[in-house]
């Protein structure tokens, strides 16, 4: 009868442990995750020592909030106590500085190895904590040397030694009880970042995009099974960066939709929140990613963009210098731009990251054509990235003329542009140009309609024939 009371009770006491909630993870990307963990207690009335081993290396030991969730349980930490000196082999020769231990040496005599054991005393353990370990010096026979004579064998490890970072806490509480309670705390050694590839047809300005979330762990600590949410945007945190976002993540791609969406996404707050669908075990040292978009048909048109004058910018002040952008440079950028619209297959917030591109070849192959970074990018919002330069593509720019009246307060300033395409098809080139000498100015003369694009900016859109060359002029008037 006892047996089967002792047995009853151990298999309730295991389906308690079972049903305990398994550990959530909130990874931001800005290198921390805000950790949730179940800790069982089982508390006395009164004072009780309680130790927690599950924490991570980076844990911050001032965030650790403990908590009953059914809050059925009153109690109160009256101390904390954070040790993270996990066990290596300098930190134990550390402990037996001063002492005397064994040395295994293997070495091999007649074709046979032959272990023998040297005793040693540890001068200095070459132990340094949070640094690099400096070299050991041990005392064998009398005599000092900078190295190891063998593997330490080293006693008992006793109990103030620790295999892996843990807490121990003096609980204060009016009833006593066993419960599972829930410990939360921010950590370092977590980081996830997105990552899209863009497929291109042949011909077109249409492209499939895939979208990855791709999670490092580096906390020193293993989660099984988590319940795992990414938040993406710019959160302030105090030394170390924090939080991000949600978003409402979907997989809006024809072929797919009855599969069941791996990823979803809403807003939080003021950031965007991504969920995995199923729980994740994410182990030490390990790298795993998961597909949390798929868009079919997104239009993502090339844009050509000859900004002659690039380097060059209004900073506030007069500049009279003659020679200040009389020549520009001859590269023609080549850019995409997609709207992030439902209308456009898409529509979701989308978390930075890197862009790339690809194009199918005529032979069935995808060929890299470029990539570029995102920022954190709403819903109904304008991506431009630019993938390169054209290489069949060319401008020019000169000054062409350059007066000034510092009596009347005035400058004049002409410019010629040459654009030539030697595609076989033409194309539509945008050509910024950046008045950068003062605030005030006037275009007197102009050869194409231009579009005003910020106060020191303007934008011509020219359309370039297949092996045409097209000229493009205009002045400005500056006045103060």
């Amino acid at each position: 009868m006892k047996t089967t009371t002792t047995l009853l009770a151990l298999s309730v006491l295991l389906a308690g442990r079972a049903l305990a909630a398994p550990p959530a993870l909130t990874i931001y990307n800005q290198n921390f995750a805000v950790v949730r963990d179940t800790v069982p207690l089982d508390l006395k009335a009164g004072v009780t020592a309680v130790r927690f081993g599950g924490a991570t290396m980076h844990v911050e030991p001032d965030s650790v909030i403990l908590r009953d969730p059914a809050e059925k349980f009153a109690f109160q930490i009256l101390e904390q106590n954070y040790r993270n000196d996990p066990v290596s082999q300098e930190l134990l020769l550390s402990l037996f500085e001063g002492k005397m231990i064994d040395f295994e040496n293997v070495r091999t005599k007649d074709n046979t190895q032959v272990r023998e054991l040297i005793p040693g005393k540890v001068i200095r353990s070459g132990y340094v904590p949070g640094a690099a370990a400096e070299q050991p010096i041990i005392e064998v026979n009398g005599k000092l040397q900078f190295s190891l004579p063998g593997q330490p064998l080293f006693p008992d490890l006793g109990d103030d030694t620790i295999l892996k970072p843990a807490f121990n806490w003096l609980i204060q509480s009016e009833q006593a009880g066993s419960f599972d309670a829930e410990v939360g705390y921010v950590t370092g050694g977590f980081t996830w970042q997105a990552d899209y590839n863009l497929v291109a047809p042949e011909k077109g300005d249409t492209v499939d995009l895939i979208g990855w979330i791709t999670m490092n762990n580096q906390s020193g600590t293993t989660f099984h099974d988590a319940k795992i949410k990414l938040m993406a945007g710019d959160v302030n945190k105090i030394q170390q960066q924090f939080m991000t976002k949600s978003a409402r993540l979907g997989m809006p791609v024809r072929a797919m939709a009855a599969a069941e969406a791996v990823v979803t996404e809403k807003s939080f707050d003021e950031f965007h929140l991504y969920t995995l669908a199923r729980p994740a075990t994410l182990r030490d040292h390990e790298t795993k990613q998961v597909e949390f978009v798929r868009a079919t048909s997104v239009k993502a048109p090339v844009i050509y963009v000859y900004d002659g004058a690039s380097g060059y910018q209004f900073y506030g002040g007069l500049n009279n210098d003659a020679n200040f952008g009389k020549e520009g440079n001859k590269k023609i950028l080549v850019t995409r731009e997609l709207v992030n619209a439902e209308t456009n297959h898409l529509g979701i917030a989308l978390p930075k990251g890197k862009l790339r591109f690809y194009r199918r070849n005529d032979d069935g192959q995808m060929e890299f054509t470029g990539e570029d970074q995102i920022d954190h990018t709403p819903r109904n919002e304008t991506i431009r990235v630019t993938t390169g330069t054209s290489f069949d593509l060319v401008g020019e720019r000169k000054q062409t003329e350059f007066r000034t009246d510092r009596a009347d307060k005035w400058m004049d300033e002409s410019f010629v542009i040459n654009l030539r395409n030697h595609k076989k098809e033409p194309v539509v080139i945008r050509v910024v140009e950046h008045l950068y000498r003062w605030s005030n100015w006037d275009i007197t003369q102009k050869s194409e309609e231009f579009k005003k694009t910020d106060s020191q900016t303007l934008e011509f859109r020219v359309t370039v024939k297949p092996d045409e060359e097209k000229v493009v002029t205009y002045k400005v008037h500056y006045s103060w």
